[in-house]
């Protein structure tokens, strides 16, 4: 899971890059906003922290250009601002929630997964994964120019695992803990993923050998 974190305050900046990355996160810091906005263009993020009071272009002004662009990634506002129109502000920017500094970064934690929890609900429970496919999350369906792809259920497990981690190696290990939940044997978790691969177009999932495998969109 990649993050993107614009934060001016260096102090601030890493003790949030550091524990987001001790929890299991892919952190890019940024203090500059057009460095952050660009960044956007080169990888693919799963979630946007965004302080509002930054050089170049603010967080506000930053969001707003993505929502034009078409750019639904979810967003939350790290900022100081206690008043009820800069609240109002960010909201009708397109965040999706609102941290006021100072915070405890558990609190951070829950509202990160709160958030991609309720964007996953509303906006993406149906995953564009390329080729004309796309995955259902909530029918764990699997379609190809609407025809359905019929999957048994640990192939259906094997690739919800693979876009929960979207743009991420998963491991076989990462496999067998959420799919199996007990030791298995690695050859049967190949076996397994080359089963559902055979149902995929080429190339949507790459195997990074002595890695793991990865959905790269």
């Amino acid at each position: 899971m990649k993050i993107l974190l614009l934060e001016d305050e260096y102090s601030l900046r890493i003790s949030i890059e550091e524990f987001l990355q001790d929890i299991g996160y892919e952190v890019d810091g940024f203090m500059d906003g057009v460095d952050a906005y660009n960044a956007v263009y080169d990888k693919a993020y799963d979630i946007l922290l965004l302080d509002v009071n930054v050089p170049s272009l603010n967080g506000f002004e930053l969001l707003k250009k993505l929502r034009e662009d078409n750019i639904k990634i979810p967003a939350i506002f790290l900022t100081s601002m206690t008043d009820m129109s800069d609240l109002k502000e960010g909201y009708r920017r397109g965040c999706c929630d609102y941290i006021r500094k100072p915070f405890d970064l558990e609190e951070l934690e829950l509202r990160i997964d709160q958030a991609l929890a309720s964007f996953l609900d509303n906006d993406g429970s149906l995953i564009t994964l390329g080729c004309s496919l796309t995955y259902d999350l909530k029918k764990s369906k699997l379609s190809q120019d609407e025809e359905e792809i019929v999957l048994r259920k640990t192939e259906k497990e094997l690739l919800e695992v693979l876009i929960k981690n979207k743009n991420s190696i998963v491991s076989t290990q990462m496999f067998q803990d959420e799919v199996w939940g007990e030791y298995v044997e690695p050859a049967t978790i190949r076996v397994q993923l080359n089963n559902l691969k055979k149902k995929l177009p080429e190339d949507i999932i790459q195997n990074r050998r002595g890695l793991g495998y990865i959905i790269e969109r």
